[in-house]
């Protein structure tokens, strides 16, 4: 016979707050897609283009169609995926190297260097963007993907040297030495050896360097001023006196459908890795 407690843990009863949570989590996304999906506002530009007329509350897919049709759109989500693709390219062997040097050796100054880069991560990102631009504007630099990638590096950098370090250490130092001992470089020990170990930390790595580059506004306000502008800038120039809500639901969908590729894909490393770094 089943015990109380057993019947209360399978009962329906017991899965309704996480059945609660999760309605409660999903509703503001779902009524995002409900309204990218109908007309919000009266306009012209459709008649005139595909012969027919439109009314607010009309089921259509003219949200999506125009967002695919502006090239200022298109040009923003296209830039988005860039500098964040540059930043994880950067990001990822810079803090590889820091990390293992952290690891691997001891050297004066190494843990107050280390509490010296999560302060950085932890400083607001505004702080930085006065002399960020003063520096990429004396290096031509404004106006490009490649400068809020780099700019990025600044944030993202230190949280992926706090990552990777966990993941390294968990690794025993005896593989390094007998890696050695058996004729590998530096190079090759960590391409065909550290970097495979480490698939679970770079994941959670790049996780990080991801959600912070998608979201961020700052940097993205600051340094691009006619070309290169992010998917944030894209979707906040679209509110105006009269705002086409069906156009900037239909943006916004758009722009969480990379972020939740990259976490399905990834999944399972980030799974794994959030578990090493909690037992480590």
């Amino acid at each position: 016979m089943k015990s109380k407690s057993d019947y209360l843990k399978h009962s329906p009863i017991s899965r309704l707050p996480a059945i609660i949570y999760i309605i409660f989590l999903f509703l503001p996304f779902l009524l995002l897609v409900y309204i990218s999906f109908h007309v919000t506002i009266h306009e012209n530009r459709w008649t005139s283009v595909h012969g027919s007329s439109t009314y607010v509350g009309q089921l259509t897919l003219l949200n999506y169609l125009h967002v695919f049709q502006n090239s200022a759109l298109t040009a923003s989500m296209i830039n988005s995926v860039t500098f964040v693709l540059l930043n994880i390219l950067i990001t990822i062997p810079v803090a590889l190297l820091a990390a293992y040097a952290f690891s691997r050796y001891s050297f004066k100054g190494d843990k107050h260097l280390f509490f010296g880069f999560l302060v950085l991560r932890m400083t607001p990102p505004v702080v930085m963007v006065l002399p960020v631009f003063l520096l990429f504007s004396a290096l031509d630099l404004i106006n490009t993907p490649f400068a809020i990638a780099l700019a990025h590096c600044l944030f993202n950098v230190p949280i992926s040297i706090w990552v990777l370090e966990s993941f390294i250490s968990a690794i025993p130092k005896e593989l390094d030495e007998t890696a050695f001992l058996d004729g590998y470089s530096i190079f090759r020990f960590f391409i065909r050896i550290l970097i495979p170990l480490l698939a679970p930390g770079i994941a959670v790595a790049s996780f990080f360097c991801f959600m912070f580059s998608w979201v961020e506004v700052a940097f993205a306000r600051i340094l691009t001023v006619t070309q290169g502008k992010p998917i944030t800038m894209a979707i906040s120039a679209l509110f105006s006196y009269i705002t086409d809500v069906g156009l900037v639901t239909a943006m916004t969908v758009l722009s969480i459908i990379p972020g939740a590729l990259m976490i399905y894909f990834v999944r399972n490393h980030i799974a794994k890795g959030f578990i090493i770094r909690q037992v480590s």
